[in-house]
């Protein structure tokens, strides 16, 4: 527990040392500021057009900072030799990569809370921008959209001998989770028998934390009849009382077994060399 505690302590500060964590971060203010400016007529409350394409520009900026962000700091520890110096240390594999994720995440967070704060703000003070419950609604999605992306990242480090083999890979990734989702979804589902398209969306939801993450948002914000009679099953579970647990959970595990294999991965090549 100590061990973690250090080597989080010791990301934040690389990471805000990091020129990369403020230019997201200025990046990110300045997109939502983008957003606040298309809304100038008064408060979103739930589900609108503004919000959906508020959640659409979210997947296609922080997924990839979170894979660039966590997938550079792990490569980094290997072509810097801090990785070597650290194995010197009483330092298992296990605390080292969870000192990662919450060190990183932090940071991200950090990113994700100051561009919200910073809309939050000039919003109120313009009397335009997003109803609070809503504005909450968006930064719990982003919260999770980062964290998703962070555990995805790190076992993308994991695998990866250096920045640009990451890079290829988290491009890669992003890509296909994001922008390539949806053609993927169709021409896989137009092979399935009617049967089996349900149980096919669900299996391919959970696959992707991004597609996860939006449908969850969407339900909550009450936009859950756009989604058509496949996903009735999941507007259901999303509204029943429970539903904001079983989702939290749903995301620990699935946060929880790709940290275990990037852990499984770093510490099979440390015994190796």
């Amino acid at each position: 527990m100590i061990q973690t505690a250090h080597i989080a302590i010791r990301e934040v500060k690389l990471g805000f040392r990091n020129p990369w964590a403020y230019s997201f971060m200025g990046l990110f203010a300045l997109f939502m500021l983008c957003l606040l400016l298309i809304n100038a007529q008064g408060y979103v409350q739930g589900y609108s057009g503004i919000t959906g394409t508020t959640l659409n520009l979210i997947l296609y900026l922080l997924p990839l900072m979170s894979l660039l962000l966590g997938s550079f700091s792990l490569t980094a520890e290997k072509e810097d030799g801090s990785w070597e110096l650290l194995s010197v240390y009483p330092v298992s594999t296990w605390s080292f990569i969870i000192g990662k994720y919450v060190g990183l995440a932090i940071v991200l967070l950090v990113i994700v809370s100051t561009g919200f704060g910073t809309a939050g703000v000039l919003g109120f003070a313009a009397g335009s921008g997003f109803g609070l419950l809503t504005y909450l609604q968006l930064l719990a999605f982003s919260s999770s959209v980062a964290l998703f992306f962070l555990a995805i990242a790190l076992l993308i480090g994991t695998l990866a001998k250096n920045r640009w083999q990451a890079l290829t890979i988290a491009v890669a990734i992003w890509f296909f989770a994001i922008i390539g989702w949806p053609p993927l979804l169709i021409a896989v589902l137009g092979f399935m028998p009617y049967p089996m398209i349900k149980p096919m969306v669900t299996l391919l939801t959970f696959l992707n934390p991004a597609e996860l993450s939006r449908l969850f948002t969407v339900v909550k914000l009450g936009g859950g009849a756009i989604l058509g009679p496949e996903y009735y099953e999941w507007i259901k579970w999303i509204r029943q009382a429970g539903g904001s647990f079983s989702f939290a959970a749903v995301a620990l595990l699935w946060i929880g077994s790709v940290m275990a294999a990037a852990q499984f991965v770093w510490e099979r090549r440390r015994l190796r060399g």
